[in-house]
């Protein structure tokens, strides 16, 4: 479609070029960047340095400076201002900065996509996990029972962290997750189980040793924290964050999975709130799981992105989660 707007825009440009000098050569000749430019330009604007730029990029540092003065011709414009080893964006840089992430991300969303109706095409269904939830009854119910009904999907397990879990479905690298609610408004879920939850502390805390624990007695402690992507509405209901008395958690350190986890609550620097589960596949020295009285249970669900729901693939699981729970209800 771009060319045979071209085609029929040519003559015209070379018409008004009669006119107006050297417009015709500028319009018909100029090429658009390259989406591996726009990539150079994007990593060259975060680390405002060509060598560092470059070993990011895995290219050598001349071959970056050509591509970014290739960018910038066929933008017609300077992008970058350079000063011995260090960079600096124009005015011009600086302005086309955020059509340039705009270009990349539609870029990546349609290879994504592409991806997800590769995958259904082919059959083949990328379930993710968070956790342990890999390894409870219910998700190898669900997989067990759509491996004996579609015997022809091929299904790939991927482990997710705590920042990406989430974000795999709303990216399409996973078609459904396994995981603990809650979630955003574009995701649905099919309920699994439901299970208490427990709190993760060091060994030597002073809480371990009372008897009775009450959200009340938890007041002060900090809570390990979550990276950035992580929702806020996700961390809020694990943490207690507003506590039941209104006030609010003190955060501590960042972790970004189990074990990172796990090691800042043994170091005494911060704890959290589990499933109960968490006893049986997460024991570690130093670290110590207690019962909290009126702490709110968790639940296991089957997740997957609201708009494609009715994808061959991802239908089948949904039906699979749901066989699985009615068979647990009737213990059969």
């Amino acid at each position: 479609m771009h060319e045979f707007f071209r085609w029929i825009m040519n003559p015209l440009c070379q018409q008004v070029g009669q006119v107006k000098g050297d417009f015709s050569v500028r319009a018909s000749g100029a090429k658009e960047p390259s989406i591996h430019q726009l990539r150079l330009y994007l990593t060259l604007s975060e680390e405002l340095h060509f060598g560092r730029a470059a070993a990011r990029s895995f290219i050598t540092q001349p071959a970056l400076s050509q591509q970014i003065r290739e960018l910038e011709k066929r933008l017609g414009v300077g992008v970058v201002e350079r000063t011995g080893r260090t960079v600096r964006l124009t005015d011009a840089g600086q302005a086309l900065l955020p059509e340039a992430r705009a270009a990349i991300g539609a870029l990546d969303r349609l290879r994504r996509v592409a991806d997800a109706q590769m995958r259904q095409a082919s059959g083949r269904l990328v379930v993710g996990t968070m956790g342990a939830e890999a390894s409870m009854k219910h998700t190898r119910s669900v997989l067990g029972l759509l491996q004996n009904r579609h015997p022809g999907i091929t299904v790939q397990l991927v482990n997710l962290g705590f920042g990406d879990h989430l974000a795999a479905l709303g990216q399409q690298e996973a078609d459904v997750v396994f995981l603990r609610p809650p979630v955003t408004e574009d995701i649905e879920l099919h309920h699994l189980a439901t299970e208490p939850r427990v709190a993760c502390l060091s060994a030597d805390h002073p809480l371990v040793a009372l008897p009775g624990l009450t959200m009340a007695q938890f007041s002060g402690v900090p809570v390990v924290d979550m990276p950035q992507q992580v929702p806020r509405l996700w961390w809020d209901f694990w943490a207690v964050d507003p506590r039941p008395d209104g006030s609010r958690v003190r955060y501590g350190p960042v972790v970004t999975d189990m074990e990172s986890l796990l090691h800042t609550v043994a170091a005494g620097e911060a704890m959290c709130f589990l499933p109960a589960a968490a006893r049986e596949y997460f024991p570690r020295p130093g670290v110590k799981y207690v019962a909290v009285a009126d702490l709110a249970p968790s639940t296991s669900a089957l997740a997957w992105l609201r708009v494609r729901r009715n994808e061959a693939t991802v239908r089948a699981v949904r039906q699979a989660a749901q066989e699985a729970t009615r068979r647990s209800f009737s213990g059969t």
